[in-house]
């Protein structure tokens, strides 16, 4: 993602190539694999998902289980959605406004990535290494 919103921001005009349509798509499927993975760790094999699930209504009043239960989970598919619709628009976009559109669209998926991380110092967060 990180790499198509650089060759979207770069200076001057320029052409879209295939090189951007691969740098798009890619991004895209990097996106759809964190998606099905997440989605794994989320119903299957999560045990704050499991026992937010077991009581929704004392999880929403635990900072740490919320986050993970319902805020993490909804800035994701966000990030999800704007990738997407992105994606579209792009493609069906005239050539001259297809790098401000990229460049729009992914940033914002960017952002509500990183909203959603489990950043230290936050009441749900994780340390950035374990050792």
């Amino acid at each position: 993602m990180l790499w198509t919103i650089l060759r979207a921001v770069l200076p001057g005009p320029r052409a879209w190539t295939p090189a951007d349509d691969r740098s798009l798509r890619l991004s895209v499927i990097s996106l759809d694999v964190q998606f099905l993975l997440g989605l794994l760790l989320y119903f299957v094999l999560s045990p704050f998902t499991r026992e937010a699930m077991s009581d929704m209504g004392a999880a929403m009043r635990s900072p740490g289980l919320r986050f993970f239960a319902v805020e993490h989970v909804a800035g994701m598919l966000i990030a999800i959605t704007l990738a997407h619709v992105g994606a579209v628009r792009i493609r069906k976009a005239a050539p001259e406004r297809r790098h401000r559109l990229a460049a729009i669209f992914f940033i914002l998926a960017l952002l509500a990535v990183l909203a959603s991380i489990p950043w230290p110092g936050l009441p749900a967060g994780r340390p950035l290494f374990r050792l």
